[in-house]
């Protein structure tokens, strides 16, 4: 009996061994796959934005193919949360387009988010943005815990395609429900303790958003809460069709946050106009990251690329409708490449064939989606390849105030030719670039040898682009090749500084007017001598940054009235040349021009122009040679109105040469007003005449 006892407890005392070593091998298994469940990295879609996820700080990996253009990216090095993630990683070169692992860290809000083309990747600027991140190589920090799963602003995970497992994100309760979000620590619990796969149960809708994450839009289509120019007025916005996330609150401090001075009022519905900031770690969610139809940011476009653009293409029946397709493509993608907005580049679009028409100007469509979406649009005209006709148009139709001409831009004309065109443009080119505007040339699939004879304008393509050193003009063998020249052309474009034709003869000049102030002119003549000055000025552009003005009264002495910084609007101007007082004295007119030369063209510009016009009524009571010739050496272009008892040797000596286009001489002074067109005539003539190499 006492063998079968000690028999009994051996064997129980052996289960009790073996179901211990069993339970510890499990416990090891189990925490093994905890231990890999916790460093697992978490994958993503190409379309996930950062706002979207909550987590300050975590590793994800995306996947091949994020380099498209429909994943949106804003910024440069720091990117807006509304940005892509997969996207921006490329962008600043952490990925290529094979996708990877990327470390991801949010940081604080941007006033400015700066667009830029890098590694293939077109980002956009913004304006602000409440949250930004950045991206770098997948290193792990020491002493960092990095989530497996990470955690959404809503219960449909973006990445739930890519299998990964995700928190539901939790909520404020609502009174009146029990419901509880699911977190992973209890979805980790009901593992370990059945030991079997289980599925995330559904959040109900108290513990998630009822509204899911926004769809990506298919390229050139745009949903209508994105549109620039509603302005729709709702109380509440809550399961409407068509409502804005972001309509505008009924309190006291919308009359304090007004929209900026040209902004259209619609952009007040964006967060980014809205002051404050939102705080994610308090429980609440930005309203339109809960949204089924987010406000994705309007850019207000690029600042370094501020420039009025139009687009002649070509609407001919020898095109074919396959080319014509292509063509629209080409706008569609240097819409996308601009960055549009009415802070940066503005585009409209003019189709020639028999005669021209303006699908839309430049106040048309203020960002790049619209455009892109009224391009898509454009049929097809038909008809000759009337190019010549089209440049006329725009020059005298395209580029006015009301079109949305903004004055302070450069106005670019980008004219595209399949083959050649069926009328002539030297003309007409030569008008619109005496019209400040720059010319370029596409020519796609051009004349061949046999086909010369055809082409009824020989070399037009230097006949009328801008300047002739091939910064303005491309030749594309094939409509196939023509988006190999999209970046180039958007580069040139965009480069103000070598826009040479922007300047014109009225807009490009600094002018010194050098008075003759002595006593045989008299205060009433004086008076006249001044209007003849005003009726100059009011001719000219006159900014900082445009044609500025200066003058210089003398007798035996000088006297500086006001120099060329002194005053930036044709306004102030006209009113310092109203105000100047008559001195009355001698007359050294070679004095005056040294003086002038001195205390004026010294501090001109070196991009000027520099223009002396001096008014005298009598003979130099010094010598003018030496002074003139000094003026003539330093690039001043002299002008010499006589009236009079001038002495008509003495002003062609001052004039630059030729003299008969650069002296005048008027019996009486209430003739002078007759010299004005003469004189602007000719200040113009001399400036469209430099070589255009």
């Amino acid at each position: 009996m006492g063998t079968v006892v000690l028999t009994m407890k051996a064997s129980v005392i052996e289960m009790v061994l073996v179901l211990l070593v069993t339970g510890i091998h499990s416990n090891k298994e189990m925490t093994k796959k905890i231990k890999r469940l916790k460093f697992n990295v978490p994958q993503i879609n190409c379309d996930v934005k950062a706002g979207k996820i909550i987590n300050p700080e975590f590793i994800v990996k995306c996947p091949a193919g994020c380099q498209d253009p429909k994943y949106h990216v804003y910024g440069t090095d720091v990117y807006a949360s509304y940005s892509s993630v997969c996207g921006a990683a490329v962008h600043s070169g952490v990925l290529d387009n094979s996708g990877g692992k990327i470390l991801v860290r949010k940081v604080a809000g941007q006033s400015g988010y700066k667009g830029s083309y890098s590694n293939g990747v077109q980002s956009l600027s913004l304006p602000r943005w409440r949250e930004s991140f950045i991206v770098s190589e997948s290193k792990p920090q020491k002493g960092v815990t990095y989530p497996s799963a990470l955690t959404y602003s809503s219960s449909k995970s973006p990445a739930g395609k890519a299998g990964e497992t995700t928190k539901a994100y939790e909520r404020p309760s609502v009174p009146g429900t029990t419901s509880q979000p699911v977190t992973l620590t209890q979805v980790l619990a009901v593992t370990t303790a059945e030991a079997s796969h289980t599925t995330l149960p559904k959040p109900s809708p108290s513990a998630a958003s009822t509204t899911s994450s926004p769809r990506p839009q298919p390229v050139g289509h745009r949903s209508r809460e994105m549109d620039l120019w509603s302005t729709p007025t709702y109380t509440s916005s809550q399961n409407r069709p068509g409502a804005n996330p972001g309509v505008q609150r009924q309190d006291s401090l919308g009359a304090a946050f007004q929209k900026p001075v040209g902004v259209d009022a619609s952009l007040g519905e964006t967060d980014f106009w809205k002051p404050g900031s939102v705080l994610l770690d308090a429980g609440f969610v930005p309203k339109e990251e809960l949204s089924t139809q987010s406000l994705e940011p309007v850019s207000l476009g690029d600042p370094n690329c501020k420039v009025d653009l139009s687009f002649l293409i070509d609407g001919s029946s020898s095109i074919g409708k396959r080319r014509f397709r292509i063509q629209k493509q080409f706008l569609a993608d240097i819409a996308q490449a601009l960055d549009i907005g009415p802070a940066g580049p503005l585009m409209g679009v003019v189709q020639y064939g028999d005669n021209p028409a303006t699908h839309f100007n430049l106040r048309t469509h203020t960002n790049s989606r619209d455009l892109k979406t009224a391009i898509e649009k454009i049929t097809q005209r038909g008809g000759l390849a009337n190019a010549g006709r089209a440049i006329s148009f725009v020059t005298k139709n395209f580029f006015s105030k009301a079109n949305g001409n903004r004055g302070g831009s450069p106005n670019v004309a980008v004219v595209l030719v399949d083959g050649w065109p069926t009328d002539k443009v030297e003309e007409a080119s030569r008008l619109a670039r005496e019209s400040g505007i720059n010319i370029f040339f596409i020519t796609i699939e051009g004349a061949v040898e046999n086909e010369k004879q055809y082409v009824l304008e020989p070399n037009f393509v230097n006949k009328a682009v801008c300047r002739t050193n091939g910064f303005y003009s491309f030749h594309v063998q094939s409509w196939f090749g023509l988006h190999k020249t999209l970046q180039p052309l958007v580069k040139r474009v965009c480069d103000t500084e070598r826009l040479a034709c922007s300047k014109t003869c009225l807009n490009s000049a600094d002018i010194g007017f050098v008075i003759d102030g002595s006593s045989s002119v008299g205060t009433g003549n004086f008076r006249t001598v001044l209007q003849f000055v005003a009726n100059l000025s009011k001719e000219f552009e006159i900014s900082d940054t445009d044609t500025r003005v200066g003058a210089v009264q003398y007798t035996y002495e000088q006297r500086l009235e006001f120099g060329f910084d002194k005053y930036s609007s044709k306004a102030d101007v006209l009113n310092a040349i109203k105000r100047v007082g008559y001195w009355s004295g001698g007359t050294s007119t070679g004095a005056a021009i040294n003086y002038a030369l001195e205390q004026l063209f010294q501090k001109s510009k070196p991009n000027k122009r520099k223009l002396m016009i001096l008014i005298t009524d009598g003979r130099s009571y010094d010598d003018i040679r030496i002074p003139a010739l000094a003026a003539h050496l330093k690039g001043v272009i002299t002008y010499a109105v006589g009236v009079a008892w001038a002495a008509q040797e003495e002003l062609e000596v001052i004039a630059t040469h030729p003299a008969r286009d650069h002296s005048f001489f008027a019996d009486d002074f209430d003739n002078l007003y007759q010299y004005v067109p003469r004189i602007i005539r000719n200040i113009c003539t001399e400036f469209n005449s430099q070589p255009r190499n």
